[in-house]
């Protein structure tokens, strides 16, 4: 018979499985990374299935035909229509049990990866994901966005499983335009300001290592990234892009759904509803850190974000992200169309209420428009400790 004990832990509350995707099953990395990939790739399967956009199709090709043709598979490839997009996925849907495929292969940047491995889940079959670019960590994640034909965010959905298999080739990423490594550093970054605010009194374990390697991947970022983009190739380089690809997936790995997306990737969001093309993901997010820095600054009353974004001002300009709407393509965005962007940020569901306070949609589209605000930091900003403003000011 259970004794008194086992009685009342039978009627406690339970506790909530810990449920997390934290990396990929594999990952291969250095020059010539897919030459020594064919073997990894077989045994997942013999017939491919390649998503990727329009123009990555043709290098695709000559990357990879020449190496997996050597081990007799089939290979088809198929454009994801260039969003990843709910009829995009029907359509590849169809294709991929047309042919039979049994492995899917993503190729190309964030939405060719998040196409590929949100057809994978459905299809419960195995992915790859080859980046061909920086700009994202989404060849990492167990994640994909869903956009609407025209590029606006919709939705995300967390997928059961990371990819099986990644595959970060320097020598493919390099032939990447130099912006879209800007652009993965502002992405990248942004898992610092992001997880910090959200969960940086946690003392969940994971939580707390996510949060301490966010905090790595910034310091990474501010020293080495302008020397990374001086010299593509260079092993600073290679730094840089292993922690945009790699370890800003790390993050989100190790702390789950609290860790990856706050008022930065929320404000994204909204924007793609006003300006879908006229700037990539990392861009709007770079963004998005100032304006969540800066409703820090005028909701909360905080010295420390208000030295953490005149930081990332200096920084951006190093390196050229942008640090406000006009920088977007936004100089002469309407009031309406903000006001739109702001009340998609803050709907119900999104990201921005993980903020440890409310915010007003007048105080979100005020941040939005104030990113370059010049504050004055006064001496009463050493009411924080010594070494916290050590921690977010770098001299």
């Amino acid at each position: 018979m259970p004794n008194q004990v086992t009685k009342e832990l039978s009627i406690k509350t339970p506790i909530p499985l810990l449920s997390l995707a934290i990396a990929p099953a594999r990952v291969l990395c250095g020059f010539g990374a897919l030459k020594s990939a064919a073997r990894l790739v077989t045994n997942l399967g013999n017939s491919l299935f390649i998503v990727a956009g329009e123009n990555t199709i043709s290098t695709g090709e000559s990357y990879l035909q020449p190496i997996l043709k050597q081990q007799d598979l089939k290979i088809i490839f198929a454009s994801y229509g260039g969003e990843c997009k709910e009829s995009s996925l029907q359509y590849l849907h169809k294709r991929a049990n047309a042919n039979e495929a049994n492995v899917i292969i993503g190729m190309g940047g964030g939405k060719a990866l998040d196409t590929a491995k949100l057809l994978a889940h459905q299809l419960k079959l195995p992915v790859v994901t080859i980046p061909t670019s920086a700009s994202t960590c989404a060849a990492w994640t167990a994640l994909s966005n869903v956009y609407s034909e025209k590029g606006a965010f919709l939705y995300d959905v967390g997928l059961f499983k990371c990819p099986e298999l990644l595959i970060l080739d320097y020598e493919l990423v390099q032939t990447a335009p130099q912006y879209t490594l800007v652009a993965g550093i502002g992405d990248a970054i942004a898992k610092w300001y992001e997880a910090s605010v959200s969960s940086g009194t946690s003392e969940n374990t994971m939580i707390v290592a996510a949060v301490e390697q966010a905090r790595v991947l910034r310091d990474i970022l501010f020293q080495k990234s302008v020397t990374a983009i001086q010299n593509p190739g260079s092993k600073t380089w290679e730094e840089v892009v292993n922690a945009t690809v790699l370890l800003a997936g790390v993050i989100g790995g190790l702390g789950g759904v609290q860790c990856r997306t706050v008022a930065a990737h929320a404000i994204h969001n909204g924007l793609t509803h006003i300006c879908s093309h006229g700037s990539i993901h990392g861009e709007k997010v770079a963004y998005g850190i100032l304006a969540q820095l800066r409703l820090e600054e005028i909701v909360m009353g905080n010295k420390l974000a208000t030295a953490a974004r005149q930081q990332l001002l200096k920084f951006y300009a190093e390196i050229k992200l942008p640090t406000k709407l006009d920088d977007l393509g936004l100089g002469k965005i309407t009031p309406e169309e903000l006001q739109k962007a702001a009340k998609i940020a803050l709907a119900p569901n999104s990201d921005i209420h993980r903020l440890p306070f409310p915010v007003a949609l007048e105080e979100l589209i005020a941040a939005m428009v104030s990113t370059t605000a010049v504050v004055e930091i006064k001496d009463s900003m050493h009411c924080a400790s010594t070494r916290e403003i050590k921690e977010e000011v770098t001299e």
